[in-house]
């Protein structure tokens, strides 16, 4: 018997409609709205990613991300990558196979990093907080003195709960026991004080869409002088290519040498937002975003909604809300997507289906989009919404 052979289909000969996106105002932990501005710097015309005009750009941008960091560390640069690329490229430099690596984890993107420590080679001590806790600085430092560290990473603010953690105690005693500090900025950049120098932050990385404004796509990174001189003492390149900080350094580097294709029109994207992070001024920007989280949680609580995190410990740009009990978690997010054109995000890991978390990040935090949501979410939840509304409500 002959085989029937299908060729294959190489054209549709359906006609297509153009794709067109709702327009939703995203309130969850990532990308957030970003402005028009923004919007329209990513439809300027292509340029290649070694022309003169773009590698200025380039330029710039690594001048305003070592602002946004406060940080004169050389080595600062803007990665092709998302948050989770930043996170794999600082761990696979700073750790060597058979490193001493401890790991502060209060949350989903902790327990990502411990993961990725441990893929490259690690020897991955873990300590851990309670879901919607800091991790106390004092364990964190009791193992570092347990043996010798050559790494502590902890996240700065840790986006599956709206933990804001302080890095600076612990910082100070690695600096004591000779270990690198790699601190995750993937959610703080752009939204609270990050002070890379000050702190004694020797790699850190984060991402264009939370804080910063921007469409997703690139994860600025840094690292410190103490980083680089590890990097250069170690035994075998990095298991990364892509990711390689010496390659990309000559990239950024003014022979410009060839490394990869860089995503040009969201580079376009970033130099519009960080002009807007330097237009507003990175301590008016803070205070934003403070103001407009303490407005949300009033808000919240004046709902009869309940917050995961303490005050003292709430990161600013995202906060968690429990759901209320006999509430379907996911239904309800759907319905502030589909009637309301709200996003909000759900819980990750073992928070699933227990939290919402609202992020009010970058362009995305204004106290218009604080109402929005809770009188959305009053009507969702069947409960009267002016009680918040006037609990929310900024002076002026």
């Amino acid at each position: 018997m002959t085989e029937s052979r299908q060729e294959p289909v190489l054209a549709s000969t359906s006609p297509r409609q153009p794709f067109v996106a709702d327009d939703v105002l995203l309130l969850g932990p990532g990308p957030s709205t970003v402005s028009t501005r923004v919007r329209e710097a990513m439809l300027q015309p292509l340029l290649g990613h070694l022309d003169p005009q773009f590698t200025a750009l380039m330029d710039r941008v690594q001048d305003d991300v070592r602002l946004a960091f406060a940080t004169a560390h050389p080595f600062t640069l803007v990665l092709p990558a998302t948050g989770t690329g930043g996170m794999e490229a600082t761990l696979s430099t700073t750790i060597e196979p058979g490193d001493r690596v401890v790991v502060a984890v209060s949350g989903y993107f902790g327990e990502r990093m411990r993961d990725i420590a441990t893929r490259v080679g690690g020897d991955v001590v873990e300590v851990r907080a309670e879901p919607g806790r800091a991790v106390e600085a004092d364990a964190v430092i009791a193992a570092m003195r347990a043996g010798p560290t050559r790494v502590v990473a902890m996240v700065h603010a840790e986006t599956s709960t709206g933990v804001l953690q302080d890095p600076l105690p612990i910082a100070l005693v690695a600096r004591e026991v000779g270990a690198l500090v790699v601190l995750d900025c993937v959610t703080s950049l752009g939204g609270v004080a990050v002070e890379l120098d000050a702190w004694g932050i020797d790699a850190a990385y984060s991402c264009s869409q939370k804080c910063l404004g921007a469409p997703p796509g690139l994860s600025p990174v840094s690292l410190s002088p103490r980083a680089e001189r590890k990097l250069a003492a170690r035994a075998r390149h990095p298991s990364s290519f892509y990711f390689d900080p010496a390659l990309l350094a000559a990239y950024w580097g003014p022979q410009r040498l060839y490394h990869h294709t860089a995503p040009v029109s969201t580079f376009y994207a970033l130099a519009a937002a960080l002009d807007e992070v330097a237009a507003e001024g990175l301590p008016a920007r803070w205070a934003r975003h403070r103001e407009v989280a303490q407005a949300l949680a009033r808000g919240l609580e004046a709902l009869g909604l309940v917050l995961l995190v303490p005050p003292q410990q709430r990161a600013p740009m995202l906060t968690t809300v429990l759901v209320p009990e006999e509430t379907d978690d996911a239904a309800v997010r759907a319905r502030l997507r589909q009637r309301h054109r709200i996003e909000v995000g759900g819980g990750l890991g073992a928070l699933r289906g227990r939290v919402w978390r609202v992020g009010l990040m970058g362009h995305g935090a204004r106290p218009a989009h604080v109402e929005r949501l809770l009188v959305a979410l009053g009507e969702e939840l069947q409960r009267d919404p002016a009680d918040a509304l006037a609990a929310a409500r900024l002076d002026g």
